[in-house]
């Protein structure tokens, strides 16, 4: 079988690759701007099918397989998920680029070719192991191109020699280690197969197989060593930064992307033009997240060291030429490296830092005098305790656009982030609200929804999702709503069927399903999700209040490898699951499932099938989301705070077909200002504190007292920044209105009907036409006569 995938994916990749050819041909002709994304995640997924739909062959190539007496989702389903990503960042990025070729837009990503992507998620009694996803087969993916003629040489390490020509100082970096990294392209389809853009991503090489005088001298280890740890580079998605060797390595993967980025774009732009003065009219880099931040420092080093440009025209070169978006304001995706670290590794980049700092505090003290704070907040090093280089002020430094991803957190960039670089650079700022791609997480996702949108409003959508509004003249046509409960029962059973496939868990496909599925964090609240569960379970049991009607609850999502808390909340779900699943009193009212590895294709399996949609971070937290959007546009309802996206969610739907609680992010801040006291609300709520209390007791983990200890400390704790206490009575409160609510089906499916009809503007198709309009000036490339190639 894993033949004739083979064979089909290579018959697919044919007309793809002579669309990317003809692609290039045109952006070269028109001598188009474009628009390079880099990103250290790109969470991709099964490309077969994805690349079938959007060259429009899939049922084609579904019928010309069943001639070949073979099934096509079942080849699809020996395709291994391409592993370089892990959450929303990367799948964010993802959707970008699909976006970006279906409005045919020049607009590339590069990332690092991954050997293993985060890890594989597996559980031994209730507990995540860790181990490696090892996506590629050995004789590679049909997906990427090897471009080894356009390998790139990076150095690393070294010193710097201080010398002086014709009495100006010019210092250069020498003594470096060399580290080469091997471009490989993946063809980026668009939808109608007409513009093939590409992700590049580099796997790391050493320049030499091993040192052969250390060699020759006989210490046969320390001769391959530096292969071994250059090639570690590409290994494996974020390793853990717990230790100073994987800090190490995690600065180098950052630098590792960013120079062999940086020095593709600028060899791709000298080929046709000789100076720089077109530079940031050719030129747009978006750096996603402050991973990639080092880019700023990187086109300084070259522009001056390489080029010889004066430091006044490479600034304003690379900050027309670069744009930053940040995805969150917590402070562990606001990295921060060790000043030694950097001299260490890059010595000429912490020497170019130096400088790019001195002349912002200069600007800072010249337009806001005396301001001292402002200069502390601003500077790009933190002297307190360990001195740190703030690579967030870098990339605000050096970028002319800073963009949140959702209106609140777009807020919350200019007036907690950085509020004193808004104060300095208030034109920089800027919105730009996620979206994800109707062709990936609609038309392949769930074919049965998409058929029955299509048969009601046409396929127009597909490349408008505002079309999507029309079905609102559908919303009291008790056909189409029965339909549509048809699709969305059809998925559950689909889903039931892989659960216990999965998990051996029995789940009841006429019970509703509610789902959260996502990273595992302790601001996203899966927490406050199970002790819901727990309340529910004890009303059940102890109080013998039965709920109105039956519901699976559905987990998925990997906690980082070091993240202890995380991975005990995950011990704590499958601990509950354990209990309430075995328990006769409930078990045919309450089912608790934790779908292992979660990732794309388990994402498209799960989402069709969701009839409540878990949305319920800590208000302020969350800085857009994409899950809800997914779930909300396969019409699930939405339960959530007035977090990230769910605030521009809840405008577009109507309240009245989303469930709101909790507090608000001011609230929120003001309650931890003020003082946040969980014995409050354990004392004005007897559910409260029986949920607290159970689990203290070893109720669910099996008497021992000491599991869950750390958990239940937090949750009494005035130290809990994400207030689960706070919000879980109005979160209990909230869930009964649900379920009365989906008493009422024909109601609920108008409202997922609804919901689904008004989710045009979550398309990634507008945020990328907001983000080539506002930021980087990319317009699409006319096209020309493309025929259109059917498989052979």
């Amino acid at each position: 079988m894993r033949e004739r995938l083979h064979a089909l994916s290579i018959a697919v990749r044919r007309p793809m690759l002579d669309a990317m050819r003809e692609t290039e041909r045109r952006y070269r002709d028109q001598d188009s701007k474009r628009l390079y994304y880099l990103s250290m995640e790109f969470l991709m997924g099964r490309a077969l099918g994805n690349n079938l739909t959007n060259l429009e062959l899939y049922d084609e190539a579904k019928s010309i397989i069943a001639e070949l007496g073979a099934d096509l989702e079942e080849l699809r389903s020996l395709e291994h998920d391409a592993a370089l990503g892990n959450g929303g960042l990367g799948r964010l990025a993802a959707c970008f680029l699909d976006s970006l070729a279906s409005q045919n837009l020049p607009g590339f990503g590069y990332g690092i070719n991954y050997e293993f992507g985060l890890f594989r998620q597996t559980f031994v009694n209730g507990y995540q192991h860790e181990k490696p996803d090892h996506w590629l087969d050995e004789e590679g993916s049909p997906w990427l191109v090897d471009r080894a003629d356009d390998a790139i040489s990076v150095p690393v390490y070294g010193a710097i020699a201080h010398t002086t020509v014709d009495g100006v100082y010019k210092p250069s970096w020498v003594d470096y280690k060399i580290i080469v990294g091997v471009p490989h392209d993946m063809p980026i389809v668009g939808y109608g197969g007409q513009t093939v853009n590409v992700l590049r991503l580099y796997t790391a090489r050493s320049s030499d197989e091993f040192d052969i005088g250390i060699f020759n001298s006989g210490d046969y280890i320390a001769a391959v060593q530096h292969k071994i740890n250059t090639e570690a580079i590409s290994k494996i998605l974020y390793p853990s930064d717990l230790v100073d060797r994987g800090r190490e390595l995690r600065l180098l993967q950052e630098y590792f992307l960013v120079a062999c980025s940086v020095r593709d774009i600028m060899k791709r732009y000298r080929e046709t033009h000789d100076s720089f003065d077109e530079f940031p009219s050719k030129v747009a880099i978006q750096l996603n997240d402050t991973h990639p931040a080092l880019t700023v420092v990187e086109l300084m080093r070259m522009f001056i060291d390489d080029y010889g440009l004066p430091w006044e025209q490479a600034w304003a070169l690379t900050v027309a030429t670069c744009g930053y978006t940040n995805h969150t304001l917590l402070p562990e995706a606001l990295e921060k490296w060790p000043f030694d670290l950097l001299g260490r590794l890059l010595p000429r980049h912490l020497q170019i830092m130096q400088e790019i700092n001195r002349r912002l505090v200069a600007e800072v003290e010249r337009r806001f005098p005396g301001d001292a704070a402002m200069q502390k907040r601003v500077s790009l090093i933190d002297d307190s305790d360990r001195r740190n280089v703030r690579m967030g002020n870098l990339a605000m430094a050096g970028s002319h656009s800073i963009n949140g991803v959702a209106a609140l957190h777009s807020e919350l960039v200019r007036t907690t982030l950085a509020p004193e670089f808004y104060k300095l650079y208030p034109e920089r700022f800027n919105n730009k609200t996620n979206g994800v791609t109707p062709r990936r997480w609609l038309l392949q996702a769930n074919r049965p929804l998409a058929s029955l949108i299509t048969r009601a409003i046409g396929d127009g959508w597909i490349r408008n999702l505002d079309e999507l509004r029309r079905l609102e003249l559908f919303a009291d046509d008790a056909g189409l709503l029965d339909r549509l409960h048809a699709v969305k029962s059809r998925n559950k059973l689909a889903l039931a069927q892989l659960t216990k496939e999965l998990t051996g868990v029995i789940v009841d496909p006429n019970s509703m399903f509610d789902v959260q599925v996502k990273r595992m964090h302790e601001y996203k609240r899966q927490l406050l999700n199970i002790l819901h569960v727990v309340d529910r379970y004890w009303q059940l049991a102890e109080d013998q209040k039965e709920p109105l009607v039956p519901r699976t609850f559905y987990f998925a999502g990997k906690a980082a490898p070091g993240y202890f808390m995380a991975k005990l909340i995950i011990k704590l779900i499958h601990s509950v699951g354990e209990v309430v699943n075995a328990d006769p009193r409930t078990r045919d009212w309450i089912r608790v499932v934790f779908l292992p590895d979660y990732r794309v294709t388990l994402a498209e399996a799960i989402i069709p099938a969701a009839e409540l949609s878990e949305q319920i971070s800590t208000a302020g937290k969350e800085a857009s989301g994409t899950g809800n959007m997914k779930l909300a546009l396969n019409g699930a309802l939405t339960i959530g705070t007035l977090d990230g996206a769910n605030i521009e969610i809840r405008d577009e739907v109507g309240e009245e077909n989303i469930f709101i609680f909790g507090l608000r992010a001011e609230e929120v801040s003001s309650l931890i200002r003020t003082g946040y006291h969980p014995e409050h609300y354990m004392g004005a709520s007897r559910n409260v504190r029986r949920v607290v209390d159970t689990i203290a007791a070893g109720h669910f983990s099996r008497g021992d007292k000491d599991i869950f200890r750390p958990i239940v400390s937090k949750l009494l704790s005035a130290s809990d920044e994400y207030v689960h206490l706070a919000d879980l009575a109005p979160y209990l409160e909230t869930q009964q209105r649900v379920d009365e609510a989906w008493l009422d089906r024909g109601q609920w499916s108008r409202k997922s009907l609804l919901n689904i009809a008004r989710m045009g503007k979550f398309s990634s198709d507008r945020t990328i036409a907001e983000y080539a309009r506002d930021i980087w000036q990319i317009k699409p490339a006319v096209i020309g006569s493309f025929a259109h190639a059917a498989l052979d």
